[in-house]
């Protein structure tokens, strides 16, 4: 649990000035395209495999989150929420499973094309309205991906493409209950601790089915150096800057910074995994960026 003050009232989260903020966010952008790079890596030039990569990514990203805990005196005070972790291996496993049969720079668009699309969906639930230019901006995006998809040479596998929907999804959901943190370092800390467990029963089929298959559980030294530095550092550290940073940032304007994730990507992807950046990429890229900062940096009425 958290620490409440004197009063027994939960202390509300600090809130990052603006330099700050902005260092924080940078930091966090380039640990959520090093995610991508990482798990492309793994699954394309080691023996790991998706299972086995979610696995000591879950479990390296909790036990460095514990090891901070312990050595800065915060150990008892983790939060976080069985929803919170249900949605982080959500995100974690789709996400996994989906670069086996995709480029990184395709995975990330499709990725945070669907956090967006979630966070608008539940925006519209709540009662916000959209006006004309916003509108033109939905239906802007929704062309781009539907250009990424349609059947030819450069469209990713069709159960690839929806893996990574589901893991934009559960991400959307994960940053809108990061929202309501009150401390980020804790929230992220129980979320890990909490989905550890939960990892390791998704992959315990594999484990189980590898002695019968020839298949299961898989890694090497370099699998696990990359599922580690994906684990500890990019999501267990990255993803507690994040909640850190978020109280300094309009839900617009957390939603508008992450767009910024599939170029990073698909730029590093071209140095680091020799992907290329094909023109049906590119035309999509901005399409579906380019729409969904329209509906996020649209002025909508209040809620009707």
């Amino acid at each position: 649990m958290v620490a409440s003050d004197k009063t027994g009232a939960v202390p509300a989260p600090a809130v990052p000035t603006a330099g700050r903020a902005a260092l924080l966010t940078l930091l966090v952008m380039l640990a959520f395209a090093a995610n991508s790079i990482l798990c492309r890596l793994a699954l394309t030039q080691t023996a790991i495999d998706p299972a086995g990569f979610t696995l000591v990514r879950i479990a390296s990203g909790a036990a460095s989150l514990w090891l901070i805990a312990r050595a800065t005196g915060h150990a008892k005070a983790v939060a976080g929420s069985w929803r919170g972790a249900a949605a982080l291996l959500a995100y974690a496993a789709a996400f996994s499973f989906a670069y086996l049969t995709m480029i990184a720079g395709t995975g990330a668009l499709l990725l945070f094309g669907a956090v967006q699309a979630t966070m608008i969906l539940v925006g519209l639930y709540r009662g916000e309205r959209l006006v004309p230019l916003q509108w033109g901006g939905l239906a802007l995006a929704l062309g781009g991906l539907a250009l990424l998809l349609a059947p030819g040479l450069s469209a990713p596998d069709p159960l690839g493409a929806l893996l990574m929907v589901v893991a934009g999804a559960a991400w959307g959901i994960y940053s809108l209950l990061g929202r309501a943190s009150r401390d980020p370092f804790a929230t992220t800390a129980g979320n890990f601790l909490r989905a550890a467990p939960m990892a390791a029963v998704l992959a315990l089929p594999a484990a189980l089915a590898g002695p019968l298959s020839g298949g299961g559980l898989r890694w090497d030294q370099g699998g696990l150096v990359y599922a580690v530095l994906s684990g500890a550092l990019a999501s267990g550290v990255g993803y507690s800057i994040w909640y850190a940073a978020l109280p300094a940032l309009t839900a617009a304007r957390a939603a508008s910074v992450q767009l910024s994730v599939p170029v990073i990507t698909a730029l590093v992807a071209v140095l680091a995994l020799g992907e290329r950046i094909t023109p049906v990429l590119a035309v999509s890229s901005v399409a579906v960026l380019g729409g969904i900062a329209l509906v996020i940096l649209g002025k909508s009425p209040r809620r009707g």
